[in-house]
């Protein structure tokens, strides 16, 4: 007799028991029908998983979350010291200098928050984590300075042992590793990395498919402690709204125990709800709101900014040596209070310039 035939049967006889004893039977029934068959596991990654897999307590989390539409609006001071704590887990959105959340983490090397375990998927933002000896453990996908070379940074860190665990993973195997937590699943099959050394070397498993017996690519789940993402609006209650590529912040911001939000502009509610379509990160997912304009740079906003050239190889002249790096760290981080007066240095000319860039200008 198969299970709907057994409920069937019950339900026939009278409906006896109640609901709950239903739902009891019901899983004792389907644990009745597991099949003896064991999946096989063909191949597991040596690297560590950094990030243990605790979907519960995250469901747990989410769930005593407050759903109110209240006021989050704060500076970056106050959100790094509320929701950002010594050891966390942290993980950045987009990938290179577009939409880089540098402004949030300007603000995590000024208050230095240390022994941080990261998702590294980025260029500046993550350089300058690693310049300022803030990280602990990566789980490594890219982290360069693009067409200017590879990040000295981390060279410098990973081969001093300051950077205790390193951790490969392809750039797609860790956009679905979010988008497992997301799903509130414990892991996700792909088939990224199969035959790699990239996949020895992360923390994956390669098992035989139990329905074509084809080898598929395990990538477990990545809760985040906190997720930092850059956007082009959001109201004070914390919906976002992201125009042109939106990366992977849908799936990031619902991995993220915490979410800072920094937004180009904080808008009234009611300009958000005349686009839905473009809201992909929702109130309810967001700890704080932080206005800062300009807060990708010196990366780019689609549409309102281009990157800043100068400022960038300023940087990666400066990442060559620990003293140079620190020098560039004083100037630009420790040595104003905060973002307004980050972005004083610049001036209003300068950063008007890559406004008009980004609208097809000439400078």
């Amino acid at each position: 007799m198969d299970q709907a035939d057994h409920l069937g049967k019950r339900f026939a006889a009278g409906g006896e028991g109640t609901g709950e004893e239903l739902v009891d039977s019901t899983l004792e029934l389907a644990g009745e029908a597991v099949s003896p068959e064991v999946v096989r596991i063909l191949e597991s990654g040596i690297g560590d998983l950094i990030q243990p897999v605790d979907l519960e307590a995250f469901r747990a989390w989410n769930r005593a979350k407050s759903k109110r539409l209240e006021d989050k609006r704060m500076s970056e001071a106050e959100a790094v010291r509320r929701f950002v704590r010594d050891g966390d887990y942290i993980g950045t959105e987009l990938y290179g200098t577009v939409r880089c959340p540098m402004s949030l983490v300007h603000e995590i090397v000024r208050q230095g928050k240390k022994d941080l375990r990261v998702a590294g998927q980025g260029v500046l933002e993550l350089d300058m984590l690693l310049a300022a000896g803030l990280v602990k453990a990566l789980d490594l996908t890219y982290i360069g300075l693009e067409v200017y070379g590879l990040s000295n940074c981390l060279r410098r860190e990973v081969e001093s042992g300051r950077v205790e665990r390193c951790v490969e993973w392809s750039n797609a195997s860790i956009a679905w590793r979010f988008q497992a937590a997301a799903m509130g699943v414990p892991f996700i099959p792909v088939r990224s990395m199969l035959g790699s050394d990239t996949l020895k070397y992360s923390a994956a498993k390669v098992i035989e498919c139990p329905f074509t017996g084809a080898p598929v690519a395990l990538l477990p789940a990545l809760i985040l402690d906190v997720g930092l993402i850059h956007v082009h609006r959001a109201d004070a209650s914390g919906n976002a709204q992201i125009d042109g590529i939106s990366g992977f912040a849908p799936e990031l911001a619902r991995a993220s125990r915490r979410l800072i939000i920094s937004a180009e502009e904080i808008v009234e509610t009611e300009v958000i709800r005349q686009r839905p379509d473009r809201t992909t990160i929702p109130y309810y997912l967001v700890d704080a709101v932080v206005e800062a304009p300009f807060g990708s740079h010196p990366g780019e906003m689609c549409y309102r900014y281009e990157r800043d050239e100068e400022q960038i190889r300023r940087w990666v002249e400066a990442s060559k040596e620990p003293e140079t790096a620190a020098a560039f760290l004083q100037t630009y981080i420790h040595g104003v209070a905060d973002h307004r007066e980050y972005l004083a240095l610049f001036g209003e000319d300068r950063l008007a310039r890559l406004k008009c860039k980004a609208e097809g200008g000439v400078s």
